[in-house]
Formats: C-alpha cells, sequence, structure tokens
C-alpha cells in the first residue's frame, strides 16, 4: 500500500480537530485526503452530505444529479440558495465547494442516471454515497457498484423516517442493496417527499449520518473509526426520536450479486 501524501501546514491547521481524535489521527486524515467519493443526488440527503464529505477533507469528489434548484428545494438542501434557483444542481453544488475548499478535486454529472451510464459516473471512486429519491435509481447504482467493486453507502429520508447503511456485494460474504429491498422495486414509482412531506433536519439527521458511516468506511483497515458495518441498516426515528439497526444477509438469488449474477 502506497503511505498517504503527508498533509500541508494549512491543512493540518484545518483538521486538527479531526487529527486529536485518537480515532482518526494523522494517519486517518491523511487517507480521507487521498480518497474519492461519488456522491450521487444532490437533494435532502447529498446536499448536507456533501457538506460534512468535503469539511472531513476527502481529497476528490463526483458530484451528479441531473435536477435545477426549485425554491422548495431551500427547506432542506442546505448548499443552495436563492440565486441557485433555476440554475443546474451540479454546477450549483460545484459552485459552493468551490467557495468552501478550492483544494478539493471535483468532478461533475448532469445527467440522468441510468443503468447504461452509471457505471462511468462512478469510475475510480474509492466509496459511492448515494441519496437519490427513487428505486430504480437506487437500485442501478448498487449494481453498478458491485460490478465495479466500490463500497455504497445508501441512505434516505422520507417524512419523519431516515436510513443508512453501507454495502459490499461484490464480496463474497456480505450483501447488495438489492438483497435489501429486492427486485420488485426497478421502476420509479415510489412516493416522494412532494406528495408525502418531509421535515427539512430529518433530511440533515439522515445525511450527516450517512456521511460519518462513509468516513468509515474509507478509514476501514487504517484508524480505530474505521467500521463499514457491512450489511448493517440503521432506521432513524425523527418522531420519537430513536434508532434501531438490523442486519442484511447476502441472498444467494441476487441478481445483483448472488451466484447467478453476471
Amino acid at each position: 500500500m502506497v503511505p498517504p501524501t503527508p498533509l500541508s501546514p494549512a491543512r493540518l491547521e484545518r483538521f486538527a480537530r479531526h487529527i486529536v481524535l485518537p480515532e482518526i489521527g494523522g494517519a486517518g486524515q491523511a487517507t480521507l485526503a487521498g480518497k474519492h467519493v461519488a456522491l450521487i443526488g444532490l437533494g435532502g440527503i447529498g446536499s448536507p452530505a456533501l457538506q460534512y464529505l468535503a469539511a472531513a477533507g476527502i481529497g476528490t469528489l463526483t458530484l451528479v444529479d441531473d435536477d435545477v434548484v426549485d425554491v422548495s428545494n431551500l427547506q432542506r438542501q442546505t448548499i443552495f440558495a436563492s440565486r441557485d434557483i433555476g440554475h443546474g444542481k451540479a454546477v450549483s453544488a460545484r459552485r459552493w465547494l468551490a467557495n468552501f475548499d478550492d483544494a478539493i478535486t471535483v468532478e461533475i454529472s448532469d445527467q440522468r442516471i441510468a443503468a447504461n451510464n452509471v457505471a462511468g459516473m462512478i469510475d475510480g471512486a474509492d466509496l459511492v454515497l448515494d441519496g437519490t429519491d427513487n428505486f430504480a435509481t437506487r437500485l442501478a447504482v448498487s449494481d453498478a457498484c458491485v460490478a465495479a467493486q466500490i463500497p455504497l453507502v445508501s441512505a434516505a429520508v422520507g417524512r419523519f423516517q431516515g436510513q443508512v447503511g453501507a454495502f459490499a456485494g461484490h464480496m463474497p460474504e456480505h450483501s447488495c442493496y438489492r438483497c435489501f429491498v429486492g427486485d420488485a422495486f426497478d421502476a420509479e414509482d415510489c412516493d416522494t417527499c412532494a406528495e408525502d412531506g418531509m421535515l427539512g433536519a430529518m433530511a440533515g439527521w439522515t445525511a450527516s449520518f450517512g456521511a460519518m458511516h462513509a468516513i468509515r468506511v474509507l478509514l476501514d483497515g487504517v484508524s480505530a473509526f474505521g467500521d463499514p458495518q457491512w450489511g448493517a441498516v440503521h432506521l432513524m426515528d425523527g418522531l420519537k426520536p430513536a434508532m434501531r439497526s438490523f442486519k442484511i444477509a447476502k441472498d444467494s438469488a441476487c441478481k445483483g450479486c448472488g451466484a447467478s449474477a453476471t
């Protein structure tokens, strides 16, 4: 393994509060600086998740979203402002990132994700964080991650509920996201937050937990904080509030990662 590149004095100062944590330390922070995360979806999950991934010092970010900013997004999509309304989310997110930390390498895509193009969007990533809002896209992303042998952190939110899980379906002993939800959702027919509503802070809680879990995955084998918890799904309830977790077993018949998957 190539050792992480030492951080400059300015970067050491910026991330000092991470470095003094024994569970992360200098080695962990330098590792994050060398990582590439693809963030799929820049909405209620992706927007606040981007803030914490960037603040954590992830060195390279790929930002994917084909949508434009709408005034109704501003209640929970915290990187956008009134001036961004009508502009593409990917371009607006890149502008936010340049203002926040211009040392981060950023790539963007405003293409709509489909099974035939997602592989190119995640190429070279060490981890994918998926915050999209329909099952067809999530399953396409999951299948592409399995094929490319890239870990996936999947996060979803609605009303007062959120869920976050890390999947490594490319590993023989671990499940993928498709093992969790099955094949019945390979269609864009799920409910939307426009119909059901969403507490803005609930999106923030789910997104920040997703970003934290992504950091855990990236630091696996590097620092004490690295604990991917493969296949564990964490459910958050904002009404109680409470959290519970359960484990997803690998489905040998899964067409995404099972024995018959191609």
